[in-house]
């Protein structure tokens, strides 16, 4: 585990960054891939919409983490509110403003936004468990000791060992990787059936939600509960979770209702 690969005079060049930026860059490629095998021609804006999502992304990891999970901390230092390799991108502000971006960005070049949300969701969940590989390397996101000898021990530097010390701590963020690739494959598997706009979307979110929400449990951050019941991660799970469960509900009742309609104008022609 190597936070810095090497420096440029006093600057370092962090494996956290490096491997988050080759995260979104990968994640656009498979979109790019995904798009073009699609058939719509909408390949041509993935790329763009790579860079303004990424980008977006970014930035509501960060926001999401500085003001609902550590204010009480960054607004006496609010010089460091940049300071990401200390620790501190939430995903689900990242998916979320990130999501919100690409949604925006549909609607001013006219493109089938549900369609589009279905075909790149499979490549937004393999940029997260890429992205869960950049957290491993700056020692964030890590688990609670495990109370045994098994667990990861972490550097010095890191913010993991400051929480905890030398103490071994469940992979938490090795978990969430391995999770999220298998989601990967359940999106692809999924896209091949007959299912309406938008299911697939809501799928990964209530898949991810679903992950995510256990393996809080494991988590060592953050790990103050929200009205005394839930970690804060595990409260937007079971929101988003909620949301996305009744998005994929309703999208089927009204592909059913369509279809129920189509077939009794066939049955009246014919």
């Amino acid at each position: 585990m190597h936070q810095y690969l090497f420096f440029l005079g006093d600057f370092p060049i962090r494996a956290y960054g490096l491997v988050l930026s080759l995260s979104i860059i990968l994640a656009t490629g498979v979109g790019y891939f995904l798009a073009k095998a699609d058939g719509r021609g909408y390949e041509k804006y993935i790329v763009d919409l790579g860079i303004y999502c990424g980008v977006a992304g970014l930035v509501g990891a960060r926001l999401w983490d500085v003001f609902f999970f550590d204010w009480a901390y960054y607004h006496n230092h609010l010089t460091e509110l940049l300071n990401v390799w200390q620790g501190g991108m939430a995903i689900q502000g990242g998916v979320l403003l990130g999501v919100l971006t690409g949604i925006w960005y549909c609607r001013r070049h006219g493109l089938d936004t549900l369609h589009l949300m279905d075909v790149l969701a499979p490549a937004i969940i393999l940029g997260q468990a890429l992205g869960r590989c950049a957290n491993l390397l700056n020692g964030d996101a890590f688990g609670a000791p495990t109370g045994t000898a098994f667990g990861i021990l972490y550097p010095t530097t890191t913010l993991a060992y400051h929480t905890y010390g030398d103490q071994p701590l469940w992979p938490a963020e090795i978990w969430e990787g391995q999770l999220d690739t298998a989601i990967f494959a359940l999106l692809l598997l999924y896209r091949t059936t007959g299912h309406a706009r938008g299911q697939c979307f809501a799928l990964y979110v209530m898949l991810y939600s679903t992950a995510r929400f256990f393996l809080e449990f494991f988590r060592g951050d953050y790990t103050a509960p929200v009205l005394g019941l839930l970690h804060s991660a595990q409260m937007t799970s079971v929101v988003c979770f909620a949301l996305a469960a009744a998005a994929f509900l309703y999208l089927q009742s009204r592909r059913r209702g369509k279809e129920a309609l189509i077939f009794r104008k066939g049955t009246k022609k014919s």
